[in-house]
């Protein structure tokens, strides 16, 4: 098995937090008039297709939550999830919240029961609103652990490719079939993204097969499929046009990128350690957007559309490293230990 450790992740973790952030800031907040008062007209016509970062979110997740669970323990994997997701999601959701209460209204409001649903991450299935709209790809992401969680419950998880060929084929005719039920338990409009990432780490692990190359190929194709029809959709919301060959093609070179990086041809990006950046990724990612959104509100146009866009995206990737290294890290550990403990009482 490989065990060089995939630094070029880290750097795609990062680049796809800020394809997001950009989407955000310089189309998503201003195109539909409902978030932010400042539009930026510069970059719009790219940034709109940021969004796909979310997509490659979901590729690197699929590879690294099966390397997780390569370890075929179930209490490993609940206790490395949960410790990933809680203590940043914490500390980004309470500075929401605040910043909500101080400066949000009368655009953005948050209420004390909002606040504390989120902060257990099952806002969803409570039926509560997120306090910022980028949690939704976190109940998308647990939906994913949870298969996964199956599987190790069944002690089943070498049965991986068989399981990932299933799910390809199934979430391929509830697309097609538009078969709600089915779409929504086995989140068939990313599913491809976390089979791809799933096979690439297979292929990294073990080598390529006729199996795997038929699993990319597929996934490839229905993720090309549900992006296409999902950019359809919203080009009435934003009153814009999205290209379906600008769509696919970055799709594509998702899948071009992670097939370099799981055959070693990355040149000289693999030999750099990004380490820092890809730690900032997760609370970058869950701060931006509505902090972001009321400092533009406040701020624009007193101040410079460039100079606030950009002072906003520097000042967002600070408070990321300060919540991961004084929040986040420490938390993370006495969380572990914590919940490493609770297991053991209940084995015993």
């Amino acid at each position: 098995m490989n065990k060089r450790r995939l630094k070029e992740l880290d750097l795609l973790r990062f680049l796809a937090a800020i394809a997001v952030v950009i989407f955000h800031y310089a189309f998503r907040g201003y195109a539909k008039g409902d978030m932010s008062v400042m539009p930026y007209p510069l970059l719009a016509d790219v940034a709109k297709y940021g969004y796909l970062g979310v997509e490659l979110f979901f590729m690197i997740s699929g590879f690294v939550i099966l390397m997780t669970a390569s370890s075929n323990n179930l209490k490993v994997f609940i206790v490395s999830r949960a410790v990933r997701l809680y203590p940043a999601f914490w500390a980004c959701c309470t500075l929401t919240f605040i910043v909500t209460l101080a400066i949000g209204a009368p655009r953005f409001t948050a209420d004390l029961y909002q606040y504390i649903a989120n902060m257990t991450l099952l806002g969803n299935f409570l039926n509560v609103a997120p306090i910022d709209g980028v949690y939704w790809s976190l109940f998308v992401e647990i939906k994913f652990y949870l298969l996964i969680a199956i599987l190790l419950g069944f002690k089943k998880i070498e049965k991986i490719e068989t399981c990932l060929v299933l799910w390809l084929l199934v979430a391929a005719v509830a697309e097609i079939s538009a078969f709600e039920a089915m779409r929504s338990v086995l989140v068939t409009d990313y599913a491809a993204y976390f089979i791809a990432g799933a096979t690439f780490y297979i292929v990294w692990a073990k080598g390529l097969s006729k199996t795997r190359i038929l699993l990319l190929i597929g996934s490839l194709a229905l993720a090309c499929y549900t992006a296409i029809a999902w950019a359809a959709l919203i080009e009435s919301k934003y009153s814009t046009e999205f290209d379906p060959l600008i769509v696919c093609t970055t799709i594509t070179l998702f899948f071009v990128m992670f097939g370099l990086i799981v055959s070693n041809n990355t040149v000289g990006i693999g030999t750099v350690n990004w380490t820092a950046l890809g730690a900032l990724t997760y609370p970058l990612y869950l701060l931006h957007q509505m902090i972001g959104f009321m400092a533009f509100n406040i701020a624009y146009p007193a101040v410079n559309p460039h100079v606030l866009l950009w002072g906003t995206v520097a000042l967002m990737i600070a408070a990321s490293y300060f919540i991961h290294k004084k929040i986040e890290i420490p938390v993370a550990g006495f969380f572990k230990k914590l919940l490493s403990l609770s297991f053991s009482r209940v084995r015993d």
